[in-house]
């Protein structure tokens, strides 16, 4: 129950996050936001995994998975990023938020044991995200292919950025973990802007914004990693994915987006596979 949970606290993090998306994206590169947003979360992120502690059992493995899993991190963004660009809401959504039967497989292959109630659990979280974005509609800007595959990257990516991170910190080291792998995010991001060269313009009005994201990004994955070393982590990845579920409630509440009834059946077929995670 407490993986769930800490997956729950995941989800209400990135469903803020990519609520404030919506109002900022478009105003400023890309990849200077994506920058700026992964130095603004190493703020509270250092000081705390320094104060906590940990690092003592960090060794050669654990260093190399929560590395790995910051390069997952950018690639699951980027190409996020690129799938949502693309094509529309109702086709990349639901791929996106496959992750959670990745997620288990990779808990299976490292010995861990998924039964009926599980699976069926998972499978009710993924068809109900997918049911709601459905209602989201929208149009697509180039290929369905290229947006299906980008998705599909961002899904596998997503899976095994969670997966290493919590395997890395099953020796204790959550915070340190952390913040192994958002500091090799911005090495990697920090190689991207140099490459691209791209516009600072637009960054002075919404730094506020990038400032909130950031925190909230490095509470979500913070969390996420938290789980490692738990019984049942895979159930934080579960419970993770439904922050999309989030972003479009909050948009319901607050933007007076419509939300279908269809739309509410896939939410309570959300919370549904959630509680039935919770009592497994």
């Amino acid at each position: 129950m407490i993986a769930v949970s800490l997956g729950l606290v995941a989800a209400l993090c990135w469903g803020l996050h990519d609520f404030t998306i919506r109002r900022v994206g478009g105003k400023a590169d890309v990849a200077a936001m994506f920058a700026l947003v992964t130095i603004f979360g190493l703020i509270p992120l250092v000081p705390i995994a320094l104060l906590v502690g940990g690092w003592g059992a960090i060794g050669t493995q654990q260093v190399l998975l929560a590395l790995a899993a910051g390069v997952g991190t950018v690639c699951a963004n980027i190409a996020l990023y690129r799938a949502f660009t693309i094509g529309p809401v109702s086709l990349v959504a639901p791929i996106c938020g496959s992750y959670p039967v990745l997620s288990v497989l990779f808990a299976i292959a490292r010995g861990q044991e998924a039964g009926l109630q599980e699976w069926l659990a998972v499978l009710a979280v993924v068809a109900g995200v997918a049911i709601v974005a459905r209602g989201e509609g929208g149009a697509s800007s180039g290929s369905r292919v290229a947006a299906a595959g980008w998705a599909a990257l961002a899904s596998v990516s997503f899976a095994v950025t969670f997966g290493l991170a919590q395997w890395s910190a099953e020796t204790g080291a959550h915070m340190p973990v952390a913040a192994i792998t958002r500091v090799t995010a911005l090495v990697i991001a920090g190689v991207w802007l140099l490459q691209r060269r791209p516009s600072f313009a637009g960054l002075g009005g919404i730094w506020p914004a990038l400032l909130l994201m950031g925190c909230l990004d490095v509470c979500a994955v913070s969390a996420v990693t938290l789980a490692g070393g738990m019984e049942n982590a895979e159930y934080a990845s579960v419970a993770s994915s439904i922050f999309g579920i989030v972003t479009i409630l909050l948009a319901w509440k607050f933007l007076h987006e419509p939300m279908r009834a269809f739309q509410w059946g896939g939410v309570a077929l959300v919370f549904a596979g959630i509680a039935a995670l919770g009592l497994a």
